[in-house]
C-alpha cells in the first residue's frame, strides 16, 4: 500500500495551494464582458427614405405627439387617432416594427393586472420628424438616453396625457369643440419655469365658449398644503405676464378635493376643481366647481368655466382693449411666437 497521500502508485506532487485569496483568483479563468446590445438598430439613410414612404400623416402626428409628451398609453392613443382598439394595436405594432416607435409595459402592482402597453418615440421616428422640420435630432430635443421607462414620474406623466386625451377625444368627434393648444411640462418650463411650473397648458374651445387654463394633476402624493402652496408661483406668473389664466385642480378623490378647497378660499386667481372623471364628456363635460362657490352651485362645463369670474377678464391684459379676437388669441400668440423666436 502507498504512503502517499493520494494513494496513487505513480510519482506525483502534490498540488501547491496558493498562499493568497488574490493568487488563487489570478487562477480563475476570465470572462470577457459582451457590450449590451442596442435596443434599437442605427438608421442610416437607406432606412430613413424606407421609413419616409410608410408615414402617413396621422404617424408623424402620433411621433410629434409622442416626443412632446414622451409616453402615451395604447387607450390613449386609440381615444385620440383611432376608433377600436384592433387598429390601435394593429397600426402601432407597424411602427414598432419600422423602429418608429418603442414600447413597454410597467408593472401595475400585485392584484391590479395588467397595465396597458405604453409607447415612447424611437430613433427612427425622432429621425423622421426631424427630417421633415429640416432639423437634425439634435435641435429636435430627442434623447433616447431618457430612461421614461423607469421614471418615477411615470405615472404622473401618464394622468396628465390621460386628461388631454379625453379632450382631444371628444374635439374629434364634435364638431363645435376644438383642442386649440397643448403644451406639455416640459414645454411648459420653457416658457414658465423662472416663476410657475405647471403640469400642463391647454386652451379649450366649445360652442363658441374658449378657455386657456393651466392643469396641476394632482396623485395624492403631496401635502394639500404643498398643492396649494404652488398658487403663489402662479400669483407671480399673472404679475409678470399681465395676462390671468384660470387654474384647475384634477384630483383623485371627493374627499381630497373638499379638503383642498378648504385651503384655497383666502386666493383671488380663477381656481377650479374636478375629481378625476371620464364618464359623459370627461374634463370637458360639467364637473368643475370654481372657487369661491355658493352653497348649491352647480358645476360648470370646461369652457363655461369663465361664468365663474365674472369679474376678471381671463386671458389678457387688463390694460388691453377687451376685444374677442384679444381674449382668444392673446396668450396662444405669446406662446407661439417665443416658440418661433427659439427654434431659428
Amino acid at each position: 500500500m502507498s504512503d502517499k497521500p493520494c494513494g496513487c502508485s505513480h510519482t506525483c506532487q502534490p498540488a501547491k495551494q496558493p498562499a493568497t485569496r488574490r493568487a488563487a483568483a489570478r487562477k480563475l479563468p476570465r470572462f470577457t464582458i459582451q457590450p449590451i446590445p442596442a435596443a434599437q438598430p442605427r438608421l442610416d439613410h437607406t432606412a430613413l427614405m424606407l421609413l419616409s414612404a410608410r408615414l402617413t400623416e396621422r404617424d408623424y402626428e402620433i411621433l410629434d405627439h409622442l416626443h412632446r409628451h414622451r409616453v402615451l398609453t395604447t387607450h390613449q392613443l386609440q381615444r385620440m387617432f383611432f376608433t377600436i382598439a384592433q387598429a390601435t394595436r394593429a397600426r402601432m405594432t407597424i411602427l414598432l416594427q419600422l423602429n418608429a416607435v418603442t414600447r413597454f409595459r410597467p408593472w401595475a402592482g400585485y392584484g391590479a393586472g395588467s397595465a396597458p402597453i405604453h409607447w415612447a418615440l424611437g430613433k427612427a421616428g425622432a429621425a423622421a420628424l426631424a427630417a421633415r422640420q429640416g432639423i437634425t435630432v439634435k435641435e429636435l430635443g430627442y434623447n433616447p438616453d431618457i430612461p421614461v421607462a423607469v421614471s418615477s414620474r411615470l405615472a404622473h406623466q401618464v394622468g396628465v396625457n390621460d386628461f388631454f386625451s379625453y379632450l382631444h377625444s371628444r374635439a374629434r368627434h364634435t364638431s363645435h369643440a376644438v383642442l386649440r393648444a397643448w403644451l406639455s411640462e416640459r414645454q411648459c418650463a420653457t416658457q414658465w419655469s423662472d416663476l410657475a411650473r405647471p403640469d400642463a397648458y391647454g386652451c379649450w374651445s366649445e360652442n363658441g365658449h374658449q378657455i386657456d387654463f393651466f392643469l396641476e394633476h394632482d396623485t395624492g402624493a403631496e401635502t394639500l398644503k404643498r398643492v396649494a402652496d404652488k398658487l403663489h408661483d402662479y400669483r407671480a406668473l399673472t404679475d409678470a405676464t399681465r395676462i390671468t389664466t384660470p387654474v384647475l385642480f384634477w384630483l383623485p378623490n371627493p374627499t381630497r378635493e373638499a379638503n383642498l378647497r378648504r385651503l384655497l378660499t383666502d386666493h383671488d386667481l380663477p381656481i377650479a376643481t374636478t375629481v378625476h372623471t371620464t364618464h359623459s364628456d370627461g374634463p370637458a363635460g360639467p364637473v368643475w366647481l370654481p372657487v369661491p362657490a355658493e352653497a348649491g352651485q352647480t358645476r360648470l362645463r370646461l369652457a363655461n368655466l369663465d361664468r365663474g369670474w365674472p369679474h376678471l377678464a381671463l386671458g389678457q391684459s387688463p390694460e388691453q382693449p377687451a376685444s374677442a379676437d384679444d381674449h382668444e388669441d392673446a396668450l396662444l400668440d405669446r406662446i407661439f411666437a417665443e416658440d418661433e423666436t427659439e427654434s431659428r
